[in-house]
C-alpha cells in the first residue's frame, strides 16, 4: 500500500501541476492580485461587481501603489421566458456578462483582455415582491460568480508571468 502511495506521489509531482497560490500572502499571485486597482463600474450591478472584486483581490500593503488597473464593462439582461396560457411570464433569465481588461499602469499595456459571464433562472410568482427579491438575489449571486471567474483568469495570467 505504501509503495502504491509513493508511486502515485511521484507520478503527481511529474505531471507539472503547480500550486496557484504558492507562498500564501507573500506569493507572486497573491501580491499581484493585491496590486490591482478596480476602476468604478456603472450601476447597481457595477457596484456589486466592484465590491466583489475588491474583496477577492485582498488588501494592498500599506505604502504601496497599484501595479495594475482593472477596467470592467457589464451587460446585465433580464428577459422573460415561458409564457402561461394567460400570456403572463412564468420564468425569467438574468444574464450578466463582463468584458474586462487588466492594464499595466507602468507601461499602459493591456495584459489581459477577456470576458466572463453567467446566467440564472428565476421563477416569476404571483407576488411581485417575491419576484423582485429573486431578481435581486440572482444579481448578487451572479456578480459573485462572475467575479470569481475574473479573479481566476487574472490569477492564471499573473502566475504565467504577466510582467
Amino acid at each position: 500500500m505504501r509503495l502504491l502511495v509513493l508511486a502515485f506521489a511521484l507520478m503527481l509531482s511529474a505531471c507539472g501541476l503547480k500550486p496557484m497560490y504558492a507562498g500564501g500572502a507573500n506569493g507572486a499571485v497573491a501580491q499581484g492580485l493585491a496590486g490591482i486597482e478596480v476602476s468604478p463600474i456603472e450601476g447597481k450591478a457595477g457596484w456589486l461587481m466592484r465590491n466583489a472584486l475588491v474583496d477577492r483581490f485582498g488588501a494592498r500593503p500599506a505604502g504601496s501603489s497599484a501595479r495594475y488597473r482593472l477596467d470592467v464593462r457589464l451587460d446585465d439582461k433580464l428577459e422573460g421566458l415561458g409564457l402561461l396560457s394567460d400570456d403572463t411570464i412564468a420564468r425569467e433569465r438574468r444574464t450578466l456578462r463582463a468584458r474586462y481588461q487588466l492594464v499595466d499602469l507602468a507601461t499602459g499595456e493591456i495584459v489581459l483582455d477577456a470576458s466572463a459571464g453567467s446566467d440564472a433562472g428565476i421563477d416569476v410568482t404571483s407576488s411581485e415582491y417575491a419576484t423582485i427579491a429573486a431578481e435581486n438575489t440572482a444579481l448578487e449571486n451572479l456578480t459573485k460568480e462572475v467575479a470569481d471567474r475574473i479573479v481566476t483568469r487574472i490569477s492564471l495570467t499573473l502566475r504565467n508571468g504577466a510582467k
